[in-house]
């Protein structure tokens, strides 16, 4: 095996790379910050504390996958880890806005 053709190999591998853990870690950090919401959100309106963290999380797992397969499915990666980090951290924050609200 020659250098070049180690190198077209690893080039080839890099976006796949990236991909799998924009998929299983950024979606990971999406859903996280989903669930936070949900569960500030749902808890302010009314919901009991053990109901609204039930409920938030099997949406998260639902979004999650639908948001595994969207990492795949998408055409630009660059714009997959942007909706992955902002959407995590625009949620994130968002939860502790409303927790603070509550206290």
């Amino acid at each position: 095996m020659n250098t070049s053709t180690t190198l077209s190999r690893a080039s080839l591998a890099l976006p796949l790379i990236l991909r799998i853990t924009a998929a299983v870690g950024g979606g990971y950090v999406f859903c996280w910050g989903f669930v936070a919401l949900g569960l500030a959100g749902f808890y302010a309106s009314g919901m009991s504390f053990h109901d609204a963290e039930h409920f938030s999380g099997m949406l998260g797992v639902l979004l999650y996958l639908v948001v595994f397969c969207w990492t795949f499915a998408a055409k630009r990666l660059a714009r997959v880890w942007a909706v992955l980090l902002v959407g995590a951290g625009v949620m994130t924050g968002a939860a502790a806005l409303v927790q603070r609200a509550m206290l």
